[in-house]
């Protein structure tokens, strides 16, 4: 008889924990709570691409007499056509993940998932009903929302969270947002670009904070993002805040304890995110959690109850929090669930590539050179600007630069860095290069098409070995 196998939480990873499952022969329940797609699909990665992507063309137009074409007038953002553009297309997705589901044979079932002991699920499927589902491997992926900031609760108007910002029906003249990570980032450069006026603020002092990431490509970023307008305060948080009628006055404190008061009309928090752990009943299975309420797996994504598995953002930021890697760590979960007393496989997260859709964009994949030196390797770096590329001056978008870090003996690539036009599509080649364990030689030796964006990792490759053309 084949495995009953229960997936709770229908976003990137359990969607696509159901799917391989349910292909690899086991009976596949799928219990969501809300919509299939999860925080990706309906409130993250989708929605906010889409208020990027409006963002991205309002721009063009206005730099549209740089290259030849005329535009009469000042162009108009309609943020009700692009709120009706952004639930098409998640409608579109839906119904297209809801397809997937059905012709696999999943059985999707929609409510509150609760466990009640080794085995069995408890869903809760509104108006008082509710159904038992007994399940022979248990996979958690229920996700992570928003955290508030002690002090300052999300009221959906005046204080908000990405939830709210990403679907805006005002724009304000003035925002403050509160973190300086991925997401505080990406919208400080959509507002910026839909015409808002915004102010930064982040308590460490780089943008972008992260310990995966080149400390250059943070530096980079803060220059463009003045360049646009946007005041970035770094080192500073906010000491207190103080909602009126229609604005809201934060007092912000520097490193050195300095006050100052800023007078806005929208905060955005974006200080991290908290898990979806709560009321999952994992005490009576003994499925372990941090301080945090994570919850803690091994290597083989197994939580510490036999026949529970867990993916996704409930992981938290010990593991990596992507979309892509929620879905990358579903197919492991699987192969481990249908065969959990020999696992096949452990989740390899040396390959799993940053995408942060700023204004430029960034993207990163491997070791930073602070990491690669950490672990005692002798590591070297190359690095070319983007402006040694013709496509770059021909899209009238010069800044940035790619770095290649790479093992001083072998020219192993160990990490890539990227800041700049389309960087988010370009780390797909140096995923590959990472993934595989590719040389800077081999890289170098790889014919590039001219003119693109792509030759950025060709030219980056032959400076690494002595032989740079342009850069």
């Amino acid at each position: 008889m084949s495995l009953r196998i229960v997936v709770l939480g229908a976003g990137p990873g359990g969607y696509v924990a159901a799917l391989h499952a349910a292909r690899q022969g086991a009976r596949v329940t799928l219990v969501e709570l809300g919509a299939v797609g999860g925080t990706c699909l309906h409130w993250g990665c989708i929605p906010s691409k889409m208020l990027k992507t409006a963002a991205d063309h309002l721009d063009a137009v206005k730099k549209a007499g740089d290259f030849g074409i005329r535009v009469s007038g000042e162009p108009v953002l309609d943020l009700a056509a692009v709120r009706s553009r952004q639930q098409r297309v998640i409608d579109t997705q839906t119904r297209g993940i809801q397809s997937l589901l059905k012709n696999a044979g999943v059985r999707l079932v929609m409510g509150t998932g609760r466990i009640e002991g080794q085995g069995s699920l408890a869903v809760d499927t509104g108006d008082g009903n509710r159904e038992r589902i007994d399940w022979d491997r248990l996979i958690l992926a229920t996700g992570s929302q928003p955290a508030p900031l002690t002090g300052l609760p999300f009221d959906g108007e005046r204080i908000v969270s990405s939830n709210e910002a990403l679907f805006p029906d005002t724009l304000p003249q003035r925002l403050l947002i509160i973190g300086g990570g991925v997401i505080g980032c990406e919208l400080a450069s959509i507002y910026g670009a839909l015409g808002s006026r915004v102010t930064l603020v982040e308590a460490l002092d780089r943008l972008l904070p992260l310990p995966s990431l080149d400390p250059e490509v943070s530096r980079l970023l803060l220059r463009e993002m003045k360049k646009r307008g946007i005041a970035c305060l770094l080192s500073a948080k906010v000491a207190a805040a103080h909602p009126g009628e229609g604005e809201v006055a934060v007092d912000l404190a520097d490193g050195e304890g300095r006050t100052s008061r800023i007078v806005v009309d929208r905060v955005l928090v974006s200080i991290g995110r908290r898990p979806n752990s709560d009321h999952l009943g994992l005490d009576t299975v003994g499925v372990a959690t941090d301080a945090g309420g994570w919850v803690k797996v091994d290597p083989y994504l197994r939580t510490t109850a036999p026949g529970i598995l867990a993916i996704g953002d409930l992981l938290g930021p010990r593991h990596v929090m992507l979309a892509h890697v929620a879905s990358a760590e579903a197919a492991v979960a699987v192969k481990n669930a249908l065969s959990e007393e020999n696992p096949r496989r452990p989740m390899d997260y040396r390959a799993a590539p940053a995408a942060i859709f700023t204004s430029p964009e960034v993207a990163a994949v491997g070791l930073s050179e602070a990491e690669a030196m950490a672990e005692g390797l002798d590591a070297t770096t190359s690095t070319v600007l983007f402006r040694s590329l013709g496509k770059a001056h021909v899209i009238g978008d010069i800044a940035g630069q790619a770095k290649i870090v790479f093992e001083t003996g072998t020219g192993k690539i160990l990490g890539v860095h990227l800041i700049g036009p389309h960087a988010t599509e370009l780390v797909a080649e140096a995923t590959l290069a990472v993934a595989r364990g590719v040389g800077v030689a081999e890289l170098a030796a790889t014919i590039h098409a001219h003119p693109t964006l792509a030759e950025i990792m060709g030219e980056a490759a032959l400076k690494a070995v002595g032989a740079a053309l342009h850069g």
